[in-house]
């Protein structure tokens, strides 16, 4: 087998490098606590885009900061019981794709929301407003600023808020509802079911935002981290606060939200995978303690696994 970081007796054993905040669990309290104040105005639209046996509709709502945030909205027409849902995340910089792209979920009978994170290539609203650095990537925005003001600790929130308004349609059973992505959205789909713990079964395809000190020590800190060079290239270019942006950055991984997961798991690793190195993708599985299994692709990097995509369907299909 190839090896990009290291071998797998290791990876099975790893839980990560990057320093937690020690008030890791009362920043997300405070958080989530935030969220609640904020009134969600949801609005649902028609949309142009039609099926005969799907509804498809612009779902509109407010998230922290006041951001508007938009997710497709598929509904199949048939049947009254309440039947399960899944959300759907996007990869670094994307948006929530063609409207065909979730008629296989929605023809399975589930309703699908696809989230477009913020400030990224669909149509939600990135409302800024942060100080310092914000070239080239969304890992760093905020981040010196207040630790609150980290736009993935927003983009985390929009998860959660999107899971309780699909959780509360009178189509949606609220105990049957997954989620699931790729990359980036392999690591909304962690951070959502870490923070909305009535997700009740996800998979999670080589996972992006996790351990970020160890992506700097490999020096594959380019491509989707390419940011974080930059930052410190910036900011700190003698490297004088190291280990206090990492540890600002643990707020914002999702190896350290893991051990919330309640959700049933589905793990998709690629071994030879250079922009989400293996050993990041481990550190979050390996602190995940609720029913899991992971699928590896000795083979592969950060590209299409064969039989993924049916191994992710049969999963979230047991909803």
């Amino acid at each position: 087998m190839p090896v990009v970081d290291m071998p797998l007796s290791e990876l099975q054993i790893y839980h990560g490098t990057n320093p937690r905040p020690r008030d890791f669990d009362e920043y997300w309290q405070r958080a989530l606590d935030e969220l609640e104040t904020v009134p969600p105005d949801v609005k649902i639209e028609p949309a142009d885009f039609q099926t005969p046996h799907v509804r498809c509709d612009h779902l509109w709502f407010t998230g922290t900061d006041g951001a508007r945030v938009y997710a497709k909205l598929l509904r199949p027409k048939s049947g009254t019981a309440a039947g399960p849902a899944v959300l759907r995340f996007h990869g670094y910089t994307f948006h929530s794709g063609d409207w065909s792209h979730h008629l296989e979920y929605a023809g399975a009978g589930f309703v699908v929301a696809a989230l477009d994170c913020r400030g990224q290539g669909g149509r939600s609203e990135d409302t800024g407003g942060v100080r310092g650095n914000t070239q080239r990537g969304h890992i760093i925005r905020g981040l010196d600023d207040h630790p609150d003001r980290l736009l993935y600790r927003h983009i985390f929130l929009d998860t959660v808020r999107l899971a309780r308004i699909v959780m509360d349609l009178a189509q949606v059973d609220p105990g049957r509802v997954g989620a699931t992505g790729g990359s980036q959205g392999g690591g909304l789909t962690l951070a959502a079911a870490a923070l909305e713990p009535r997700i009740s079964r996800i998979a999670s395809v080589f996972p992006f935002l996790s351990d970020y000190k160890r992506v700097w020590d490999l020096d594959l800190d380019q491509r989707a981290y390419a940011e974080l060079r930059e930052f410190f290239r910036h900011v700190d270019p003698t490297h004088a606060r190291e280990d206090e942006i990492f540890t600002r950055l643990g707020y914002i991984d999702v190896h350290h939200l893991a051990p919330r997961i309640t959700a049933d798991t589905l793990m998709l690793t690629s071994l030879i995978d250079d922009v989400c190195p293996p050993s990041t993708q481990f550190a979050a599985y390996n602190g995940i303690t609720a029913q899991k299994r992971m699928v590896s692709f000795p083979d592969f990097g950060h590209e299409a696994l064969p039989g993924g995509d049916d191994l992710i369907f049969a999963h979230l299909l047991e909803l």
